[in-house]
């Protein structure tokens, strides 16, 4: 019997030198040249700090070019609103997301049952699970789940036969 899991990860390792190589042309540009632009990282949380909304907009789209660059899904990124900050400046911060939600994971393990394919799909934490006797079944789900818009991106590994 096969299996397989459906995940949503981000590879962290790149989120950081994303934001170092964002962090190095928003040190050499120009016109960021005498601002108060940042980028910080914590753990699962990036915070960008801008003068005004205009070059928290640049700083904003800078982030999101490198995160492209090193194939980092940017759904993964989820915005908090601008708010203002000390000495008359902008900030921005954005919360990594890593797993599946509850009501997203139920709504995949529903499409998965909608769907009449002969797998069984079961939730294991920020997880889930697909088994089945054939791989043409494992990968009949795996096309119905990429067809599917979700708000994460999803990852399947763990394949087995």
């Amino acid at each position: 019997m096969g299996s397989f899991d459906i995940v949503s990860r981000v590879d962290t390792p790149e989120v950081t030198n994303a934001i170092n190589g964002a962090r190095r042309e928003l040190a050499t540009r120009y016109d960021f040249k005498g601002s108060k632009c940042s980028i910080e990282h914590n753990d699962d949380v990036i915070i960008l700090t801008a003068d005004d909304e205009f070059k928290m907009k640049q700083v904003h789209d800078l982030l999101f070019t490198y995160c492209a660059k090193r194939k980092v899904d940017t759904h993964s990124l989820e915005s908090s609103n601008l708010e203002k900050a000390a000495g008359d400046t902008v900030r921005q911060s954005f919360t990594i997301k890593q797993g599946i939600e509850k009501e997203l994971a139920q709504k995949i393990v529903k499409s998965i049952k909608v769907s009449k394919i002969k797998v069984q799909a079961s939730i294991q934490g920020e997880e889930v699970r697909v088994s089945g006797k054939k791989r043409d079944d494992l990968q009949q789900v795996i096309q119905l789940l990429k067809e599917t818009k979700h708000t994460v991106p999803l990852q399947y590994v763990n394949f087995r036969d």
